[in-house]
């Protein structure tokens, strides 16, 4: 898919994921704003799945392992016709099968449950490494935030996956440099990401991740990796697409008002329109 097509498709997933923040008057936007232009590469170019058989045995696996992050896969999945785009505006409703973190017994597509954060990147090398096992030719894709990687539970799984030597795992770090506390730098300081990620066996690239050409390039260049894992550590903005939220670390897990959320998407559909001229 043309790159234009793809940030249409991005800013759709904003949309629909502001949508079910806003219905639900709960969620995490901001991180969610962030990973939109890499989820819409992910799933309407890059991964090997069906819609129709989101079962699928052979099919790529993604996990969310920053699971309050939910609105972004939800956003996505109904964007690719998984289920139907009102179903988000039912979003943390107690009858509702899309609760605030990803659950995979009742949500079309979803491949693992995760929230608490760590478990989503070592469920992620389990499927990898059983992938190796029985000689599946499915990868595994994870998206890990900032602030989640300061889990103890990550590096365990850094480990483990370059022990296993991995090569069909790989990892998007989405580095916005903010969590619900402050500037990650502040709270955790966890940088050099890249630096760490190389000292436990990784293959690493460094990217815009706004910038669908560096994430294309990024998911080619990890298939070519043979007997390690790949981290991608994407520099992003937290909110990306609203002006008022980027950047803004009061976005983290706040959803807007109704003038608020009214702003937000008469701002992406101004994207979406200059992009169709």
């Amino acid at each position: 898919m043309h790159n234009k097509e793809l940030e249409i498709k991005a800013y759709n997933i904003r949309k629909n994921a502001l949508t079910a923040v806003y219905s639900a008057a709960s969620g995490h936007p901001g991180g969610s704003l962030s990973i939109a232009d890499l989820m819409a590469v992910l799933y309407f170019d890059e991964l090997n799945i069906d819609p129709a058989d989101p079962d699928m045995e052979d099919r790529d696996r993604f996990v969310l392992s920053k699971g309050h992050c939910s609105p972004a896969l939800y956003g996505t999945l109904a964007e690719r016709g998984y289920f139907p785009i009102d179903d988000l505006k039912r979003f943390r409703q107690v009858d509702s099968n899309l609760q605030g973190h990803p659950e995979m017994k009742h949500i079309s597509g979803v491949d693992m449950t995760t929230g608490s954060l760590g478990l989503g990147v070592s469920a992620a090398c389990g499927m990898a490494l059983s992938g190796k096992i029985y000689k599946k030719n499915y990868r595994v894709y994870a998206v890990l935030g900032d602030g989640e990687i300061e889990e103890g539970q990550v590096w365990e799984a850094a480990m483990y996956a370059a022990h296993y030597k991995l090569d069909n795992l790989c990892i998007f770090v989405d580095s916005n440099g903010l969590q619900i506390d402050g500037p990650t730098a502040d709270v955790m300081n966890s940088d050099p990401i890249d630096k760490k990620y190389e000292a436990f066996g990784w293959h690493v690239i460094k990217i815009d991740g706004h910038n669908y050409d560096e994430i294309k390039a990024a998911l080619a260049e990890a298939k070519t990796i043979k007997g390690k894992p790949t981290a991608v550590v994407m520099k992003t903005v937290k909110g990306k697409g609203v002006s008022y939220m980027e950047n803004q670390v009061s976005w983290h897990g706040s959803a807007p008002n109704e003038e608020q959320y009214n702003q937000a998407i008469a701002e992406l559909d101004a994207h979406i329109a200059q992009l169709g001229r």
